[in-house]
Parts: structure tokens; sequence; C-alpha cells
């Protein structure tokens, strides 16, 4: 929302007759507890899931009994929010505000927190405790409140009286029946499957209960009019190619069809890179399909139905994007990477053991896992996932090299762990990794660089058409910068802060950012005042910088 739309927010909740359990004011005229702030985090997300509101509100900077604003001074940077969302994450379990507000009302400041509701079956914790709202009080979330939101319904088990066989897709049961064959070869039922009629076909492979369909069913086998029967969802997906090209299409039902119809668009030519190292181009696929469809069909699997919203995919031609609505409802992404956890529970349990029946999925919580594999397996840069919980989860998935010196690296050493691959990964897309991480990428002789302006080791990567990039990229000493200084003021006798800027800037490392940059200079001349080496003869606004003049030599000495 823009100011003034926040600005009339302010005034509608203002004039709430009372505070509602979705809507809290405070003072906090300087300050406001962390714990108190997680608390009331935890009881509005809550509350908000269970008189289904789009998001609630605390508000800072009015007073709770006149609803006056008095003003606040709380979290005047903007870095500060950034840090109070990542602090409210660790006390609640990943979930956090949607956005932190700051509105310069007319009658003075105010901070807004738009909390989204829980998620659809998760109730939202503070270290490790329930909260709700009992009236205008914060307390403990009941037992019944907490029933009610884990009570959620799988919206794909819903049950479609009114679809008959004949809105199914006959090639899409066809191929359903092939692949759960396939899948089957070992049970015990394998050789009568071919006899199933399509009624026994669709209960067994869970498409079904007792012969009638069910929702997952018509997403993954459904003729297009299907949807009209699955009520307000959006069962829609679409592709958008962006560039030098535009162009966009929508799929809908049967997906088990239309997803690879969507794959087909996507361009996916061969690729020559020229590595360290090798005397020939690598030659590869610049997206790997396995990678693409397992990306897909989680979308679909995990999606929540509820949002009506479309699954998403745009092509670019760095990347690929798969947005779906709906934050991961167990765990999160990093806690899948390493294939260490399995999932307890599923949003849609119903399609989601139809989509492993045909074999779409895995339901082991391997998928994300694997993809992490296959691209570490063609030396490409690793797909990136990003979700803020409640709203949805973004999925980017490379389709180029960002640094040769990292690929070369995988290529000469492929046993690293995948924990290490992850760190070089974060280090070549200018990431932030801890200084521990670091330090230990720095002892395998895996990076370089001044911490956090890390790059890829070059007696490891750096090829000869690499290497003007490297010594670009390569932090020299300070002491060669000040004397760079020192040997203009020697020659021209004087220098501007605009000469000095020119003089450096294209010198420093090729990681900096121009803030840092900027930042560096300013630091290089004050060592070199403090030092006593060079003075300003000019204004604080216009400097000129000259050499401090030797003192006399002084007689008999």
């Amino acid at each position: 929302m823009d100011e003034l739309s926040l600005i009339r927010k302010i005034d509608e909740l203002r004039t709430l007759t009372g505070e509602t359990e979705c809507v809290e004011f405070k003072r906090a005229a300087d300050d406001f507890d962390l714990s108190k702030l997680a608390r009331y985090f935890s009881a509005l997300a809550n509350e908000a899931r269970l008189r289904k509101q789009l998001c609630a509100w605390l508000v800072l900077g009015i007073q709770d009994t006149d609803r006056k604003i008095c003003g606040t001074n709380y979290l005047l940077e903007p870095a500060k929010r950034e840090k109070i969302k990542q602090q409210i994450a660790e006390k609640c379990s990943g979930f956090t505000f949607r956005e932190i507000h700051a509105v310069d009302h007319p009658e003075g400041r105010v901070l807004m927190f738009e909390i989204p509701p829980a998620p659809h079956g998760i109730p939202v914790s503070c270290d490790g405790h329930y909260y709700g709202r009992n009236g205008e009080s914060l307390a403990a979330l009941s037992f019944d409140k907490l029933d009610q939101i884990r009570g959620t319904t799988d919206w794909s088990a819903e049950l479609c009286p009114n679809a008959q066989h004949d809105v199914l897709d006959p090639a899409a049961v066809s191929l359903a029946r092939r692949l759960f064959a396939s899948g089957n070869q070992q049970k015990s039922f394998a050789h009568d499957i071919a006899g199933w009629s399509d009624a026994v076909f669709l209960d067994r492979a869970k498409f079904s209960v007792q012969g009638t369909l069910t929702r997952a069913c018509l997403l993954l086998l459904g003729r297009p009019e299907s949807r009209a029967l699955l009520g307000a969802a959006t069962a829609e997906i679409v592709w958008k190619l962006e560039g030098n090209e535009r162009a966009s299409e929508f799929f809908h039902p049967p997906f088990l069809l239309t997803t690879s119809e969507l794959y087909s668009r996507i361009r996916n030519p061969i690729q020559k890179i020229d590595v360290p190292g090798r005397l020939v181009p690598w030659e590869v696929p610049k997206y790997e399909k396995w990678v693409i469809l397992e990306s897909l069909h989680n979308a679909l699997a995990h999606q929540d139905y509820h949002r009506q919203s479309r699954i998403l995919v745009t092509e670019t031609p760095e990347e690929l994007v798969i947005e779906s609505a709906g934050g991961f409802f167990d765990g999160c992404a990093a806690d899948y990477v390493l294939g260490r956890k399995t999932p307890l529970r599923y949003r849609n349990k119903f399609l989601v053991d139809a989509m492993v029946a045909v074999n779409m999925i895995d339901s082991m919580g391997y998928g994300i896992h694997k993809m992490f594999l296959e691209q570490r397996k063609r030396f490409y840069p690793l797909p990136d996932f990003s979700s803020n919980q409640a709203d949805a989860v973004v999925v980017r998935i490379p389709g180029h090299v960002i640094d040769t010196g990292y690929t070369a690296l995988l290529m000469e050493k492929q046993d690293l762990a995948l924990e290490t691959v992850i760190l070089l990964d974060q280090v070549q897309k200018r990431g932030s990794i801890s200084k521990a991480d670091a330090a230990a990428l720095r002892r395998a002789k895996l990076v370089e660089g001044r911490f956090p302006n890390l790059f890829v080791a070059a007696d490891v990567a750096v090829s000869p058409g690499e290497k003007a990039k490297y010594i670009r990229n390569r932090a020299f000493d300070d002491e060669h910068f000040r004397e760079m200084i020192l040997t203009y003021l020697r020659t021209y006798g004087h220098a501007s802060r605009a000469e000095l800027d020119e003089l450096l800037l294209d010198k420093l490392s090729e990681v900096l950012t121009h803030d840092q940059k900027m930042n560096k200079i300013r630091n290089l001349r004050k060592s070199l005042v403090e030092a006593g080496l060079i003075c300003n003869t000019g204004s604080r606004r216009s400097p000129v910088w000259t050499l401090v003049e030797s003192p006399p030599s002084q007689p008999g000495k």
C-alpha cells in the first residue's frame, strides 16, 4: 500500500468499536519489548486465521485507551525493521510479519505491523507456546481454537458427487493406468491391473472413494471443463516468457498431461560453455527436464487451493521461476535440501497420494534433495527456494553458468560434500555465509578475498581468459592504494574528492559494491590524514587534498 492508503487504513482502524481480536494499538513511544512483540504476532496471526481475515494489525504510536496518535520513535531505520522480521521468525517457527509500514501520519509517526493469518492447519507459536486473544487481552490459545485451526480439511480429498466418469480425459486415464502398473510391478496384484475397470483402478490408485471422484482426480485426470466442479479453486498454470521475446499460455487439467505440454514450451537449447582447464567447450542443456517437472509437480501437490491462486511459471533468459500459493506445510526448504527430513503431514494428502501412485512425485521428501544433486551433477548453480511461510513458495532454477570458476571447481572436485557446494553456490551468487563457514572454505583453499566479499580460489578455478578478472576481484593491500594517492599528489600537487574517486574507483575489487568502494576511499583518505601525510586545504564541502610539508631541519640535528 502507498502512504496515502496506509494513512486511510490507520484512520479506519481507529474508528473500530473496541480493539477487535485482529487489531491491537500500543503507545510504544520509544521502544517495545521483543518477547511481547512475538507473543502479539502469534496471537494476532492465529485470530486472523480463525476469523478468515486477510491480515491482522499491531499498530504502535497510538494510545489504546482513546485512539489518539502519540507517535513512536521505535524502529526508525529500515535495517532495524528487517532485523525484527528475522528475530520474530526465529521465535515463531519461521513465521514473521508480512510487512512493517512506517507511516508519517499528519498527527505523528505510526508503525503498522501487517500480520498474515496463520497457515491452514498450522497455529503460530511463540517460543513453543500458542497465543490468542481473549477480548482485548493477550492469552493462551484455547484448546477449541487450536483444534479449529488444526482441523482444516484436505481440500483435495473433497468428493465431487456431480462428477461422472465422462468428465475424465481418456488419454490421461490411460497414461495413469500405465504409470500405476509400472510402479507396482512387484505387488501381488500386478497381473490383475490390466483387467481392472476404470472405476476399480481409480479407487485403487486413490483417485476416487467408493466410485465417487475427488478434487484430486479432477486436477490430474479431468477434462478442462471439469474445473467448474472444483468450487472456487483456480486450477490453472500460467507460463510466461519474458525478455526479448514475450509470450504466454494457460494450462488446465488434466495436469498429468499438461505439465509435460508446458515443459515443451520452455526454451532448452544446448549451451556451450568455456570452462577453465578444458580444451573444448562443455556442452549441456540449459535445464534438466526432471528438475523442472519435479518443481512443477511439487507446486501442484502442495499449493494452497483455498487461496484461489494460479501457479505461475516465468521463463527469462537467465532462469525459470515457479511460484505457488501457500508456504511450506511441514518445515522449510532448508530442512529437505540434504535429504534428512521426511514430512510428517501434507496440506493436500489425498492429492499427494494420487500423484505418488502415478510416479509424479515421491512422498519421502527427497525431491528437493534430488534437485540439488541434479544441478550439482551438471556443475550448474543450485536452485533457490524462498518462502514467507504463509503466502507463497518461489523456486528459481538457474539456466546459465554464473561463474565458470565455480563450474571448474565442481568438475575438478566431484567429491565435495553437498553442504560445501551449497556454500560455494552462495559465494558465486554473492549471497551471505557465516564467518565460520567462510573460514572453513578458506582453510580448504576453495575461496579467496576478504570477508564478506569472497570469490572462488584462483589456483583452482582461474583460466588464462579469466586471470584479469581474478586480479580485479582480488583485494590489494591498503598500502598499495595509499601510495597511489600520495604519488598523485606528488605529481599534481593537489586533488579534489572527485579526482581521488576517479583515480581509485575502477582499481578497487569488483566484488565490492559502489557504496563499499566509496566508503573504502574515504577510509584511505582518513588514514593518510591521521598519519600526518595529507591535509585538506579547501573547505569541508569542497575539500582540496595536498601533501603535508615536512618540517624544516633543526640546527645541529
